[in-house]
């Protein structure tokens, strides 16, 4: 398993309270929320990006990973209200954590989708 905070999570050797897990996927908290629902999706897998994921998982790995986002907005109670997923890939989109992930973002009014230059 990857180095990364996350492959570590999925390994069990940094201990976290899975939201939702199936055998692709897990989902946490994440530890510096944006909003009053904050969750990460997370494959097993040991993926960078969205361009790796969507080329090198498996037909299942990618399906199990899109339900699990669902799901995860349904546990979350985000459906009637709404909520926002995002993936950050390479420098200009701050990724930190290179371990392919989405964030599941949600409980209050988000605002415009992305901050315009003054």
């Amino acid at each position: 398993m990857s180095d990364t905070i996350f492959g570590k999570i999925i390994s069990g050797e940094i201990p976290s309270e899975f939201l939702y897990e199936d055998e692709h996927c897990i989902a946490i908290n994440d530890i510096n929320p944006q909003a009053p629902v904050h969750v990460l999706v997370i494959p097993k897998g040991e993926y960078i990006s969205m361009v790796d994921f969507s080329s090198a998982a498996s037909d299942i790995e990618i399906v199990d990973f899109n339900r699990a986002v669902g799901e995860v907005a349904k546990i979350k109670g985000l459906i009637e209200t709404g909520y926002r997923t995002l993936a950050n890939h390479g420098t200009n989109a701050r990724q930190d954590v290179f371990h392919y992930h989405v964030h599941v973002v949600g409980g209050r009014d988000l605002g415009g989708m992305i901050k315009k230059e003054s």
